[in-house]
C-alpha cells in the first residue's frame, strides 16, 4: 500500500523567506506586483479571488496571497523576480480545469497565484512549416480555430477544450480523444518560452524539427506541472486537415472484446483510425439523465462501449467503406452486438456528446473519486475485472465510471458514490484509492496517464516511482528552483509529505 512506503530522504525544501509575509512586507510585494502589472490585474478581494482558489472539480481550494494577471512575458518574468525577492510561492494556472489540484494554492494564504489568462496572441500560424506559435494563455478552441482558418489540423482535442489553455495542457502533458493516432501533448510541441524560477526568460522557440545539440529543454518542461518555471508561449506542431469522419458508436460484451475491436480496426483503417473510445453503461446512464437532449443511439442496452471514428483529407472516400468493414468483421467474430453509425455531421455530434459529457453528468451526480491510471492495453481487460470487485468490498455500492482511450491503455476509472451515500464515498476514499493504486503499479501500470500528479497524487506518484527516478527528480528541482518557490508541493511531496 502506498500510503506505508517509506519517502525517499532527498527532499526539496523552501529556503528561509526572504521576508516575511506579513504587514508592511507584504505590502511591499503587492506594490511590485501592481508596477509590474498594473493596479488592476492585482486581485486581493474575496470575491475577485475565488474563482482562482478552487479547482473545476470543487475539491481543491486554497487561499491566495493575490491573484496577479501578466499580459506578457516580460511582466511574468517581473512577477517571478518580485516573488522571489519576497519568498513568495507562486502557483502558475491557465484555465484551472485540472482534476488533481495542481493549479490551485495552498491554504497557507501566503501564496501568489499567477494566471496566464491575458495572454492570448496566437503570434504566429505557418502552414507550410506545419507551426502556430501561441501564448501560453490561448485556450486549446481557439489554436484549433486558428489552424482550420488556416487549412490544417492542430488535433489535440479535450472534454474542456473550451476553456483549458495551451500552458496547462503542455505543463500537465495532457493526453484526450486523438492520442491513438497524434500522440501526447509533448508530441506536439517543438519550442517553448518559458520564464525561469529567476526571473530569466528562456526563449526556446525555434520551432525546428531537428535540433541535435544537447538536452532537449522543452521536453523537460511539459509535464512539469509549473515546479520548474512558467510556460508562456509555444510553437506546435499542425497537421494535414481531415474533414472527414467516419463514426460508430458500438456496443460491446467487454473490455476485452474492445480490445480485440481495436486490433480489428488498426488492421482494417491503418492511419485513418484517429479515435478509439470506451465507456461503461454507467457512464452512459449518466450522461442520458443529466446531458440535455442525450437519447441511447442502441435498441438494447450493452455493459460496455465503444465509439470509433477513422477521419481523412476531402479525397479519402473509403472512409465510409472502411468503418463497415470493421463493424461487419467486428459482429462476424462475436466481439459487437449492434452499432449505430453517424449519417450525418449533426449525428457526430451527438455520438461525441455522449462520450465527452461524462465528466460534467458525473460532476452532477455527487461525489466523485476520480482515478486516471494507464495500463499495457493487453492488461486492460484482467485489470478491470479485478478491481471491480475489489471496490465493490471496499464500499457496497460503489458506481464505478470508467471510460477512456482504450488506444492508448488509459482509462478514466471513476468511482460515484452509492445513491445518497456521499459521505461513504469520502469516508472510504483512501482505501478505495489505494486498492487501485496497488494494483496498477502490479500491472506495470501508471497512477496517471493524463491528468497529472498535482497536489492529490504528489506523495503516492513519488512513493510509486524508485529512489534513483525520485532521486533524479529532485535533482533537477533542486538545480532550476533552488529556493523551491515554484509550485511547491506539486507533483513532489514536501518535506513530512507521504
Amino acid at each position: 500500500m502506498w500510503r506505508e512506503r517509506p519517502t525517499v530522504a532527498l527532499v526539496i525544501t523552501p529556503r528561509a523567506r526572504l521576508i516575511d509575509l506579513q504587514g508592511a512586507s507584504v505590502n511591499d510585494l503587492l506594490d511590485h506586483l501592481r508596477t509590474a502589472v498594473g493596479d488592476a490585474h492585482v486581485l486581493t478581494d474575496g470575491a475577485d479571488v475565488a474563482a482562482y482558489v478552487v479547482d473545476w472539480t470543487g475539491v481543491h481550494a486554497g487561499q491566495a496571497l493575490a491573484v496577479v494577471r501578466p499580459g506578457s512575458t516580460s511582466e511574468v518574468a517581473a512577477v517571478v523576480t518580485a516573488c522571489r525577492a519576497a519568498g513568495a510561492s507562486v502557483v502558475p494556472q491557465g484555465g484551472n480545469t485540472g482534476l488533481v489540484g495542481g493549479g490551485v494554492p495552498d491554504a497557507t494564504g501566503t501564496q501568489v497565484v499567477l494566471s496566464l489568462g491575458r495572454m492570448r496572441t496566437v503570434r504566429e500560424v505557418d502552414p507550410v512549416a506545419g507551426t502556430i506559435t501561441v501564448d501560453a494563455g490561448v485556450v486549446l478552441a481557439d489554436v484549433q480555430d486558428a489552424a482550420a482558418q488556416a487549412g490544417r489540423l492542430f488535433p489535440m482535442s479535450l472534454g474542456s477544450e473550451g476553456s483549458c489553455t495551451i500552458g496547462g495542457n503542455l505543463a500537465t502533458n495532457a493526453g484526450g480523444t486523438a492520442v491513438l493516432r497524434y500522440g501526447m501533448t509533448r508530441e506536439l510541441v517543438l519550442g517553448l518560452e518559458v520564464v525561469l524560477p529567476d526571473g530569466r526568460i528562456w526563449d526556446g522557440l525555434r520551432g525546428l524539427r531537428k535540433d541535435n545539440t544537447g538536452y532537449d529543454l522543452t521536453q523537460l518542461f511539459v509535464g512539469s506541472e509549473g515546479t520548474l518555471g512558467i510556460i508562456t508561449g509555444a510553437v506546435l506542431r499542425l497537421f494535414p486537415a481531415t474533414p472527414r469522419h467516419a463514426t460508430a458508436w458500438v456496443a460491446v460484451a467487454d473490455v476485452a472484446a474492445a480490445v480485440a475491436l481495436l486490433g480489428l480496426a488498426q488492421q482494417h483503417a491503418g492511419a485513418h483510425l484517429s479515435t478509439f473510445e470506451i465507456a461503461n453503461r454507467q457512464a452512459l446512464e449518466l450522461v442520458l439523465a443529466h446531458l440535455p437532449g442525450a437519447s441511447d443511439p442502441l435498441a438494447e442496452p450493452s455493459d460496455w462501449y465503444v465509439l470509433v471514428e477513422l477521419a481523412g483529407a476531402q479525397t479519402d472516400d473509403g472512409l465510409d467503406d472502411a468503418l463497415e468493414a470493421i463493424l461487419t468483421a467486428a459482429v462476424e467474430a462475436d466481439l459487437a452486438a449492434d452499432a449505430a453509425i453517424a449519417g450525418s455531421p449533426a449525428q457526430r455530434t451527438a455520438l461525441w456528446a455522449l462520450r465527452e459529457g461524462i465528466s460534467e453528468a458525473q460532476k452532477v451526480e455527487g461525489a466523485t473519486l476520480k482515478h486516471d491510471v494507464t495500463l499495457p492495453i493487453n492488461r486492460l481487460a484482467d485489470w478491470v475485472a479485478e478491481i471491480g470487485p475489489k471496490m465493490a468490498a471496499t464500499l457496497e455500492g460503489v458506481r464505478p465510471v470508467t471510460y477512456g482511450h482504450v488506444g492508448d491503455g488509459n482509462l478514466h476509472y471513476n468511482l460515484s458514490a452509492p445513491v445518497g451515500g456521499d459521505d461513504d464515498l469520502r469516508t472510504a476514499a483512501a482505501d478505495l484509492s489505494t486498492a487501485i493504486y496497488d494494483s496498477v503499479a502490479a500491472g506495470n501500470g501508471s497512477i496517471s496517464a493524463e491528468h497529472g500528479l498535482g497536489r492529490t497524487k504528489a506523495a503516492a506518484g513519488a512513493s510509486y516511482k524508485s529512489a534513483v527516478e525520485v532521486d533524479l527528480m529532485r535533482a533537477v528541482k533542486r538545480a532550476l528552483d533552488p529556493d523551491g518557490l515554484m509550485n511547491p508541493g506539486v507533483l513532489l511531496p514536501l518535506v513530512g509529505q507521504s
